[in-house]
């Protein structure tokens, strides 16, 4: 085991592994759900990964929460900006440069890419490039741990939207990719960019995939039904989703109309 450990109140501030603690960022919202998690890796020195958004309060809460940790370099799963905004600031607080696939993102002469290996205390994370929710995607595996930061890739709850830079063909590539990573390396935990830990790797990514092969069957359905905008498949589809995510809900009929456009 990983030595996961979940709060008590069953939130994702302060959830950790053996090497991986949880800051979470006071940026609720429908699409962010609790907020956003900055993860820490490291005993002595750190990585940080996602410092979220530009928020100060938030930013000064997680260099407290460093505990005197020299923060040797900071990692970003994508560059969403409730992810990365506060990316630059936290660099100027502590003194270290940003990793990031997309070059707009990096503060540094380092990018970040597939295959990459980063080192912290003897610790290895593994870059592993999963685009689809964006097209710079990319997940943490730890080794020493057994669990994968997937940033915004799998969520604690509910599933992931396909953002405007994103590709639902990649996506689906993508969780495949990670549930066979899952089996071959035994992980015990994901570790998400929202919401809280979870502690069955394979369990989610089968349900991932099957909610994505039950929502296209649902979608062809309504097509053959009659429907012809994004939003009247919205309306079948997801005729359930609260009002307040009805735009989310469309910007993912969208994307699974252009991968099924392209079969």
């Amino acid at each position: 085991m990983s030595g996961l450990r979940i709060p008590a109140g069953g939130g994702p501030d302060g959830a950790r592994t053996a090497h991986a603690e949880n800051v979470l960022a006071p940026n609720p919202s429908p699409m962010t759900l609790d907020g956003t998690n900055t993860w820490i890796i490291g005993t002595h020195d750190a990585v940080v990964v996602d410092p979220g958004p530009d928020d100060e309060r938030h930013l000064r809460r997680l260099a407290g929460r460093l505990d005197g940790r020299r923060v040797t370099q900071i990692l970003l799963t994508h560059g969403h900006h409730d992810h990365s905004g506060g990316a630059r600031r936290f660099a100027e607080l502590v003194g270290a440069p940003v990793r990031a696939l997309d070059p707009r993102h990096r503060l540094g002469a380092e990018g970040l890419g597939d295959g990459d290996v980063v080192t912290v205390d003897g610790i290895e994370i593994h870059v592993h490039a999963t685009p689809g929710h964006s097209f710079d995607s990319l997940c943490f595996w730890l080794p020493a741990d057994r669990a994968m930061l997937t940033g915004d890739t799998v969520l604690g709850r509910g599933t992931t939207v396909i953002a405007p830079d994103g590709h639902l063909a990649d996506y689906l590539r993508s969780l495949d990719r990670l549930r066979s990573m899952a089996e071959s390396l035994a992980a015990v935990a994901l570790l998400p960019g929202h919401g809280p830990v979870l502690p069955d790797p394979i369990g989610t990514l089968d349900g991932y995939l099957a909610h994505r092969r039950e929502r296209l069957d649902q979608i062809r359905a309504a097509l053959r039904e009659g429907a012809r905008t994004p939003m009247e498949i919205v309306r079948i589809v997801y005729a359930d989703v609260d009002e307040t995510l009805r735009p989310a809900a469309e910007m993912s009929v969208r994307a699974q109309l252009d991968y099924l456009e392209r079969l």
